[in-house]
């Protein structure tokens, strides 16, 4: 069942998406060579609970998981695209990371990730190339997000979003797209990072989505699963991005909710058990 939010509950949902934007933006900001992953980890945790929130990834398992996830963000490294555990692993210099993090606050979510380099890679041809990846995945993600109108189709979000992803010579990770989001994670619909236009569920203001390009420098689609049952990588082991915002649907066209603000303060405490 598709659940269309009041503004109330888009205002709670403002609110964990400005918290989770400001744990991906301290993380970011602590991410450099020699930092382990385990640590941007601890960053982000200690950003979503001194904002009042709870960290959403962390015990998540659905039944395609070996075990809860264990971590408060997924970092995916170069070759890993999605669902990275964040451990022991110490950036290197010229590192691709995806950083994908959520907060739940008051019962309602936010989700959203980003990409971006650490350092130089010794080869500069990499660089260059891991930034046009990233580029061209903000880009899917900008289109897709132009595409969320009131009355259009969701086969309209798949196509901008693929449209770019494909003209730019990169593949979408096959099978993985975005979804609805608002009491929990991963709600109706699935939102496929590529479609047909005019197909498809029409939008309609209260629809919330959690839209995340997953570009592959090798433009191949393939993945392949780790050992740990979380982490995707790409089948040639080629180079990834993924970014990823919350976005309402509204009467006057798409809001992120995901931005970044200056600071995110803890609000005033509301009754236990509310959030």
């Amino acid at each position: 069942m598709i659940e269309l939010k009041t503004p109330g509950e888009i205002e709670l949902m403002r609110k964990a998406g400005r918290i989770t934007a400001a744990a991906l933006a301290a993380a970011r900001d602590a991410a450099d060579v020699g930092v382990r992953l385990d640590e941007l980890d601890a960053v982000a945790a200690e950003v979503i609970a001194a904002a009042g929130a709870d960290a959403l990834f962390l015990g998540h398992h659905p039944s395609s998981a070996p075990s809860p996830y264990p971590g408060v963000t997924c970092i995916s490294v170069n070759d890993a695209v999605v669902h990275g555990i964040p451990g022991s692993y110490t950036l290197a210099p010229g590192d691709l990371v995806s950083v994908d993090c959520g907060a739940r606050y008051r019962g309602w979510s936010g989700d959203a990730a980003v990409s971006f380099i650490v350092g130089e890679h010794p080869d500069p041809r990499v660089t260059r190339s891991d930034e046009a990846l990233i580029a061209t995945t903000r880009a899917a993600l900008d289109a897709g997000v132009a595409a969320a109108q009131p009355g259009a189709r969701l086969g309209d979000v798949a196509h901008a979003i693929g449209r770019v992803a494909r003209s730019g010579g990169y593949g979408l990770m096959e099978n993985h797209g975005g979804h609805g989001i608002g009491r929990e994670m991963h709600e109706a619909p699935h939102v496929p990072n590529e479609g047909r236009p005019g197909r498809g569920l029409r939008l309609r203001p209260g629809l919330v989505l959690a839209l995340e390009p997953m570009l592959i420098t090798g433009g191949t689609d393939a993945y392949v699963e780790d050992p740990d049952g979380w982490t995707l990588r790409t089948a040639d082991r080629s180079r990834a991005a993924h970014i990823e915002h919350t976005v309402a649907v509204t009467d006057h066209g798409p809001e992120i909710l995901t931005r970044h603000v200056t600071a995110v303060t803890a609000p005033p405490a509301g009754p236990p058990g509310r959030r």
